[in-house]
């Protein structure tokens, strides 16, 4: 425990500036964003409620920038991932604002993932559960840009930008209950933190990554204060892309850890995948949103808005911690253990929504 707390010290004041300042922003900007209409349509949806502030990602992002500025030092990589962020940002305000087509919005996250990927942010290898590692940089396509030639890594490139859109959509799509996604936000940054300052554990150094994670954590462990369901304020698409965005950059930089993102969100991505299969199964748009996400088959079962979100965050923190402690191996078996869950979950809530009807 001794030689964690040491390791801890350096990153109290970034953690706790980086809660600060959000949660002071986040107070001032209940009585500031509704003079600048900045507050969601609930009759769009069919709520009975008045309209609370909308698009308070846009806190989220301005404090996380100003903590990069503060704590850290830019090189290549930060600032790739930050004007991909950027990016990310001013398309899903604007979205929120005043809609945008499905495919631009689509056609921003590939932009914004190639930036990454260009920033060389990436995922080189994984590591194989049988031991080993699986190397996704071995085959190259030389493609010249203007004087620079850049080696496009056919998997690992691949890779990496269909990693990022699947977070950043799925985190989206979890936002229909507030609380849900940047409670899971603070939860992953919590367990990468963690890892990241593990003593005696990294080859490389991992200081980079811990201030990413513990910044990413103040910052949205702040918000969730406001965001948890009765929320005083709603992040937005602003917010949930950004924070998926971040959440899939963060599991990259410390070192390829796509499995314990994985246990962290597993319940959210097995979701996602499972409705875009379904979607396409049924001809429909994977775009086009719908209420049958497994939030919503909570509440269809008879859970409340905060029992649902609860359990969300019981199974992220339940398979989160294992990864504190399981090798690659151990990783895969519980991978595996939440796929049956989820299966049997989803048939008994199905099951439980069909009888509450009838």
């Amino acid at each position: 425990m001794i030689p964690y707390l040491q390791a801890l010290q350096p990153y109290l004041l970034p953690g706790f500036v980086a809660f600060a300042l959000t949660f002071v922003l986040t107070a001032f900007s209940l009585y500031v964003f509704p003079r600048l209409g900045l507050l969601d349509k609930p009759k769009k949806y069919g709520l009975k409620r008045a309209p609370i502030p909308y698009s308070g990602g846009l806190i989220i992002f301005a404090v996380f920038l100003i903590c990069l500025g503060i704590f850290m030092d830019f090189d290549k990589h930060l600032w790739g991932v930050v004007i991909a962020a950027t990016m990310i940002v001013t398309v899903s305000f604007l979205d929120d604002r005043i809609g945008l087509s499905p495919i631009l919005r689509l056609g921003v996250q590939l932009l914004a993932a190639i930036t990454v990927v260009l920033a060389g942010v990436g995922i080189a290898s994984v590591t194989n559960p049988f031991g080993g590692l699986i190397y996704l940089d071995t085959y190259e396509i030389p493609i010249a840009i203007g004087d620079m030639v850049y080696n496009f890594t056919i998997l690992a490139d691949l890779f990496t930008i269909l990693w990022i859109i699947l977070l950043m959509n799925t985190l989206n799509w979890m936002d229909g209950v507030p609380g849900i996604v940047s409670g899971l936000t603070a939860i992953g940054s919590v367990v990468m933190f963690i890892l990241a300052i593990r003593p005696n554990f990294h080859y490389i150094d991992q200081a980079d990554v811990a201030l990413l994670a513990v910044i990413l954590a103040g910052c949205a462990l702040a918000f969730w204060l406001f965001d948890f369901t009765p929320a005083k304020i709603l992040m937005g698409d602003t917010g949930s892309m950004f924070l998926g965005f971040m959440l899939a950059t963060l599991a990259i930089f410390s070192g390829g850890k796509i499995a314990t993102a994985l246990l962290i969100i597993g319940f959210p991505i097995l979701d996602a995948l499972w409705v875009i299969g379904r979607r396409l199964y049924q001809r429909k748009s994977p775009f086009r949103g719908d209420l049958r996400h497994i939030h919503h088959r909570l509440m269809k079962a008879g859970f409340s808005e905060r029992q649902a979100v609860f359990f969300i965050y019981t199974v992220s923190v339940i398979f989160g911690g294992t990864a504190l402690f399981l090798g690659s191996a151990q990783k895969m078996v519980a991978l595996s253990v939440m796929l049956v869950l989820m299966v049997i979950l989803g048939g008994l809530v199905v099951m439980k929504g069909r009888t509450n009807k009838t």
